[in-house]
């Protein structure tokens, strides 16, 4: 528990110091703790230790783990990963907020479950601001320039704005792979600017959250705005 301690407050101090250097209080950056593949006592761990918020990326590995610590009291679970639509049901009933909702459909099918159950589903749009072929999320890459894609982004949003069990939080994007933390940059001013003119388009919803930012680079996704970072190796280690 030692290491684990030690490698939250070292996490826990580069969140704030990289929220300091753009002016920022550090508390207004969510830390989600990634739990993929690491054992309920390692996560019984880190909650003792204080983390709130924990991400899953498959619903069949996070579900007996949400049942495991249900009984106590537990943080906040956040779906991360690629949500399958067969999958939304699971979704909806067990997660506190899906932050990988990458079409009006999904989200149509994760609204009817939610509300099903007396539910509203905190989501954010997961949007494709690199046009890399390999990535999910709505196509959002030349929305500045191609009026076509801004219209159908737009069109997309405003579908999901009028579901009764899901309510938007934000916009969320993966950052490609790279040697330096840097290269992510392009890509989290790219997401920030896209909130920018979907709030612009859409100033009835809510636009105040961005999901950006890993292990290897949210110190530079706080620096353009972040407010939701999720680390998974930083605190945990590799992955069992």
């Amino acid at each position: 528990m030692r290491e684990l301690a030690d490698n939250l407050e070292r996490v826990r101090e580069r969140i704030a110091a990289a929220a300091r250097r753009v002016g920022r209080e550090p508390e207004s950056v969510t830390l989600i703790a990634v739990t993929k593949t690491h054992p309920i006592g390692v996560i019984r761990e880190a909650v003792a230790l204080g983390v709130a918020d924990l991400g899953e990326n498959r619903v069949e590995e996070a579900i007996p783990k949400i049942a495991a610590m249900s009984k106590g009291g537990v943080p906040r679970w956040h779906m991360i990963g690629h949500i399958q639509s067969r999958k939304a049901r699971e979704v909806a009933a067990h997660f506190d907020t899906a932050h990988s909702v990458d079409s009006a459909q999904l989200a149509e099918r994760l609204s009817r479950f939610a509300a099903g159950s007396g539910r509203c589903l905190p989501i954010f749009v997961e949007c494709n601001v690199t046009g890399e072929a390999s990535k999910n999320g709505l196509p959002a890459d030349r929305f500045a320039d191609d009026r076509t894609q801004a219209d159908a982004l737009t069109g997309e949003i405003e579908k999901m704005l009028a579901l009764p069990g899901v309510r938007l939080r934000g916009l969320m994007a993966m950052a490609p792979v790279g040697d330096a933390p840097e290269e992510a940059r392009p890509v989290f001013r790219q997401l920030r600017r896209l909130r920018d003119f979907l709030a612009a388009r859409l100033p009835h919803a809510d636009w105040s959250e961005l999901s950006m930012g890993m292990t290897d680079d949210f110190e530079v996704a706080i620096e353009e705005g972040a407010t939701a970072v999720r680390v998974g190796r930083a605190i945990f280690g590799e992955r069992r």
